[in-house]
């Protein structure tokens, strides 16, 4: 207690206070801060916003490669049909058999047009990602693994088919 005494009475006590407020301006900190607070929300709902729009595009793009695949592999059964059509149509006139063969050519053409291209080769190497194996022949003649007779076509690419190519492959005897 002595010692705020004698600060008492070395220091006039109207000095110290009439100094700090000369000196420093109304406090307005709090009304910066509350400032500073709403910035930052505006500015985190603003990214919430960009961020939102860039994922609604990317679904988007998702969702419109979902259904066209769902579209495309609604075409698949039309297809085989016209392939047994086209194996048993040995008796059927000419024009026949060459109208199913333009109206086949045609639904190609569509899956192609989907980014879906048919792979109907003989004489590849197999591939698991093009390929299902329904069959094995010796052929000693060949590599192991050669395709050397398609079942049912496949259609698409790597990563993005709608079915494999049904094929039969050959193995060395033995």
């Amino acid at each position: 207690m002595e010692r705020s005494a004698d600060r008492s009475t070395t220091e006039p006590a109207t000095e110290g206070t009439d100094r700090d407020q000369a000196e420093t301006p109304p406090d307005h900190t709090g009304t910066e801060t509350e400032s500073a607070q709403l910035e930052d929300r505006w500015r985190r709902a603003l990214a919430d916003l960009d961020n939102l729009r860039k994922r609604y595009a990317k679904d988007l793009g998702r969702e419109r490669a979902a259904e066209v695949a769902k579209v495309s592999a609604a075409w698949l059964p039309v297809l085989d049909n016209l392939e047994l059509a086209l194996a048993h149509a040995g008796s059927d006139p000419q024009a026949v058999v060459e109208g199913v063969k333009a109206i086949r050519d045609q639904a190609v053409q569509v899956l192609s047009q989907f980014g879906f291209e048919r792979h109907d080769e003989v004489g590849v190497p197999f591939s698991p990602e093009l390929h299902e194996v329904v069959g094995v022949v010796d052929r000693p003649d060949l590599d192991s693994g050669t395709v050397i007779e398609v079942v049912r076509p496949g259609y698409g690419e790597d990563g993005r088919q709608l079915r494999p190519a049904a094929v039969v492959v050959s193995r060395p005897e033995g």
